[in-house]
């Protein structure tokens, strides 16, 4: 069964306080729940600790989505990263959320304005076997958790490419599941549909993020760095006109595989520019329509 969910990014971006700095969350969360969203993701905005979360989250009947933590694996120690995921896994099976997102963030220029997107760090071939067994590791810890542990591909960092998402896989086992971000892998120049078809028993998590043909044209024309790509408006909601990812195709082998889980729309964009409640209550409409379409069954909505 399948739930719909959203992330704060498009009120409020985290790593550009440009965008939507301004914005509060308690606007994000209300504006969240009168689209009709059954629950959001971790946000920068969002107050630590299971209490003051659910605090936050429960007069909005939201339920906490997923939690967020950034992985430096490259540059410290299995237990190191452990110990770091220790709080982040308590907040979690205390709000009741079944999965953490990872990526790993050591010299990422995801976050550098001025750093092209081709300017990412590359992982050595010979690195991939203790990278993928730290990754591992760590997905067992948060199992004994009772959390599924599933690592994001993401812009400007050491996964990236469909070819990356494959050797990570290989180097892992069966407790790393994965992220589809469409928004991500299209951008890398990847297939959101073919590396569905060929990792969906992996898949544990879905952003639904729609990407616009044309300023995709225009970063890779001009080597742009994400974040000047995100501020031109490189991506948007499903359902967008402008929008070149196949969630209809993507949707229907989630259906195949009969996909438990979340479909997130995130979409990183400058709220100035498009408004966050009226793109994401858009993009739901789509989003539900064409889930319908291929056959996904949406769990009834219970609350946090």
């Amino acid at each position: 069964m399948i739930r719909f969910g959203t992330t704060p990014i498009a009120w409020s971006h985290v790593d550009d306080p440009g965008l939507g700095g301004d914005i509060p969350l308690e606007r994000c969360l209300a504006e969240v729940a009168a689209i009709g969203f059954d629950g959001i993701e971790q946000g920068h905005k969002m107050p630590g600790g299971a209490d003051a979360l659910h605090a936050a989250l429960k007069p909005h009947g939201l339920a906490f989505v997923a939690g967020w933590h950034p992985l430096n694996l490259l540059t410290r120690s299995v237990e190191a990263e452990k110990d770091a995921l220790f709080p982040v896994l308590d907040t979690l099976r205390a709000m009741g959320s079944a999965v953490l997102i990872v990526s790993e963030m050591s010299d990422a220029v995801h976050a550098l304005p001025d750093a092209p997107s081709d300017a990412r760090p590359v992982l050595d071939a010979g690195r991939w076997a203790e990278f993928g067994a730290g990754i591992e590791a760590l997905a067992g810890e948060a199992a004994m958790h009772g959390i599924t542990l599933a690592y994001h591909p993401h812009m400007g960092t050491v996964v990236q490419s469909d070819r990356e998402v494959d050797a990570l896989m290989e180097a892992t086992g069966p407790g790393t599941r994965l992220v589809l971000d469409t928004g991500h892998c299209t951008f890398a120049g990847g297939d959101p549909v073919a590396l569905a078809r060929t990792h969906m028993d992996r898949i544990a998590h879905i952003h639904a993020k729609n990407v616009r043909a044309g300023v995709l044209a225009e970063a890779k024309a001009e080597r742009l760095s994400v974040l000047h790509a995100i501020r031109r408006g490189i991506f948007t909601v499903p359902g967008d006109p402008d929008g070149c990812v196949d969630f209809p195709g993507l949707l229907a082998v989630a259906a195949e595989h009969h996909y438990d889980g979340w479909l997130v729309i995130e979409a990183d964009q400058d709220p100035r520019v498009h408004a966050p409640a009226m793109t994401h209550a858009m993009g739901l409409g789509a989003l539900r329509a064409m889930a319908a379409t291929a056959g996904l069954v949406v769990a009834h909505r219970a609350g946090p």
